[in-house]
């Protein structure tokens, strides 16, 4: 049975949502309920707010207000930005008809280039990953040619929390001069390193609140001023004609009071969740035979460490783990389940089948404390040894 104390420790999933950005979003739930498109003084009001949250939003990625578009999370991002401009370019240069993504990308990048493969007739080129999982330079340099209308490469994985080398590979595009765009799926990073689009220059970046403690079901797409995209949803022409649909004030409010906190808290929070990280990496390879960090251990977040336990399959631990109230996750790790598919990432790596089926998961939140990790390494070494004992 579960403990009264639930140590949560899959934060790279989701975030408790910040109680002023609950607050904030209130107003808007109860009082200012209006629609943007209305006229009224309601509808004014609502307008408003969402003026002010495209702000905040942009400030702290540093682009400007009207780069910032309005979608239902990470999972539209991408698509809009892969299939929007894919039908964009496919007019403008049909003989760019390549695409560019690493091995590891997010779901909703990988299934939306399938839908371009197949649909639009692009070709899909993947660029691999060296075994800390790192996109090779190399590889992707011999990729990349002026047919290559887009390349789509995350900033951080979601998986193993390895910071990909996305400033330097858009600087390639540039040194060779190619029209190239370049969009990163920069969800997992928000809030963990610092973005400046000004400084890394990505044509494309997609974003989601959930990540930062604010509200589920809201995200924004960076979209560079001069790069043209089709909408991928078509209605009343929110979101000067991109994204259609009745905005979502209130989660947006919450979405821009979350980045208006994590704009002021970031610097100060990171070195509290390196220290967190560094306990936990040190305790479990210290402790726990047979334990294995997947990824590098130099260009990672803070807050993210997949780990591989031999002889354990990781469903298996992560239910027994919840039982006593720790909350982890496998990602998308092999599983007992036949149906379910060994994680596309831990594979990208060079791991066995024992490894990725004894993958697990940990992210850590500014939430956490050295007292819940305490607990929670205690109770893994724990269980880890009585499945080994089992055998």
């Amino acid at each position: 049975m579960k403990n009264n104390s639930t140590i949560y420790l899959d934060n790279a999933a989701s975030t408790p949502v910040d109680s002023e950005v609950i607050q904030a979003m209130i107003p808007f739930l109860v009082d200012h309920f209006g629609n943007p498109s209305s006229l009224h003084n309601m509808g004014r009001r609502t307008t408003l707010a969402l003026s002010k949250s495209r702000s905040l939003v942009s400030k702290l990625i540093g682009a400007n207000p009207n780069e910032i578009y309005f979608t239902s999370g990470g999972t539209e991002s991408n698509n809009l930005a892969l299939i929007g401009y894919s039908k964009a370019i496919k007019k403008i240069r049909p003989d760019c008809d390549r695409i560019l993504v690493s091995e590891i990308e997010h779901e909703s990048v990988l299934e939306a280039v399938k839908y371009i493969e197949k649909e639009l007739k692009f070709t899909v080129d993947y660029i691999p990953i060296t075994s800390d999982g790192i996109v090779d330079m190399n590889a992707y340099s011999n990729l990349l040619s002026p047919k290559t209308s887009l390349v789509s490469v995350m900033l951080v994985n979601n998986e193993i929390g390895t910071i990909q080398p996305i400033q330097p590979m858009i600087e390639i595009i540039k040194k060779r001069r190619y029209n190239t765009v370049f969009h990163s799926d920069a969800v997992q990073a928000l809030g963990k390193i610092p973005i400046d689009v000004k400084q890394i220059k990505p044509d494309m970046l997609s974003i989601s609140s959930h990540k930062i403690n604010g509200p589920k079901g809201i995200g924004a797409l960076f979209v560079r001023k001069g790069i043209c995209l089709e909408p991928i949803v078509f209605g009343g022409g929110q979101e000067l004609n991109l994204r259609s649909g009745t905005e979502n004030v209130y989660s947006i409010v919450g979405f821009g009071k979350a980045c208006e906190i994590w704009k002021d808290k970031l610097q100060m929070s990171l070195p509290v969740l390196q220290k967190l990280q560094n306990y936990l990496i040190s305790r479990v390879l210290n402790e726990i035979p047979g334990a294995s960090v997947n990824g590098t251990l130099q260009k990672r977040i803070f807050n993210n460490v997949n780990f591989s336990f031999k002889g354990v399959n990781g469903e298996d631990l992560l239910t027994k783990l919840d039982e006593f109230g720790i909350e982890a996750s496998t990602g998308s790790a092999c599983s007992s389940n036949k149906k379910k598919k060994a994680s596309h990432v831990l594979k990208s790596l060079g791991l066995s089948y024992d490894q990725i089926s004894g993958s697990i998961r940990f992210s850590i939140g500014s939430q956490n404390t050295i007292a819940e990790l305490e607990v929670a390494v205690d109770i893994l070494k724990r269980v880890v040894n009585e499945f080994r004992n089992m055998k």
